[in-house]
């Protein structure tokens, strides 16, 4: 993998004229590390980032942020490789997000795909460990929002309520999102861009508490009241005819119409 820093240390150490050796003891580290580093096999340490820029006279900008949108398009491109198989291949959504921290070690982004790919049923520890990571350490709100959501599920498997609860409530009540505010706000693409995003994120919600209320219901007894609502659900996905959709809940909705079904004599 071409990691451009490494080749920006290597020409900026060619230019003043010196060795590996001598930039590792000029700042602290060992000269394998450095070797590394030009060999785009690791990235530097970000809290060496001033001791470079300091040691070859250039702005943090000039050492690091021409690599920002490489890096993040870089980083980009592996999530989307591991969306494709997140449904019918967890594990090989896995191992694409894994070799990818390889190469960005700890990236906020890859360990926040990460979560979906894990075992919440046999191994909801890891998924605990990994949330509380990315809680503590992410710049990202989103990130740390949808880290407390994952670890709040990881707790719910192991039985845990209580701390599953404790995640929850750390979570803020928010009516409404920022692509909900550009479409109703903005014109044109724009706002019909944020319109089709909202729309395909609120009929997943819509389904998933259908999904809810109708297992609810039916734990309750009320399997009429359950079935109707299955019912709606399955008239629902069947109105906005998304292949993706009738995929992930089509199987579901049918299995609980079926058991409802049996349940009332219809």
């Amino acid at each position: 993998m071409d990691l451009s820093i490494g080749n920006k240390i290597k020409s900026l150490r060619k230019q003043r004229g010196i060795t590996q050796e001598q930039l590792a003891e000029s700042i602290g580290i060992s000269f394998q590390a450095v070797s590394k580093w030009e060999n785009n096999i690791t990235l530097p340490d970000i809290t060496l980032a001033p001791a470079l820029a300091s040691f070859f006279g250039v702005t943090m900008d000039e050492l690091f942020d021409f690599n920002l949108r490489e890096t993040e398009a870089k980083i980009e491109a592996i999530c989307d490789e591991a969306y494709t198989y997140r449904t019918d291949d967890p594990q090989k959504s896995r191992a694409i997000l894994e070799e990818g921290l390889k190469a960005y070690p700890d990236n906020d982004i890859l360990l926040n795909n990460l979560l979906y790919v894990m075992d919440y049923e046999h191994d909801p520890d890891e998924v605990i460990r990994t949330a509380s990571k990315l809680i503590d350490a992410t710049s990202f709100e989103d990130v740390r929002l949808d880290a407390l959501r994952l670890m709040a599920e990881a707790y719910q498997q192991k039985g845990d309520l209580e701390s599953a609860e404790a995640a929850i409530e750390q979570i803020p009540e928010i009516y409404f999102s920022k692509l909900s505010v550009a479409a109703s706000l903005l014109t044109g693409k724009k706002q019909y861009e944020a319109a089709e995003k909202q729309k395909w994120i609120s009929f997943e919600d819509t389904l998933n508490m259908m999904r809810v209320i109708t297992d609810c219901l039916e734990k309750t007894g009320d399997y009429a009241a359950a079935l109707a609502e299955a019912k709606r659900a399955a008239a629902l996905l069947e109105a906005m005819d998304n292949k993706r959709f009738r995929d992930v809940f089509g199987k579901e909705i049918s299995a609980q119409i079926a058991r409802l079904s049996s349940k009332t004599g219809e």
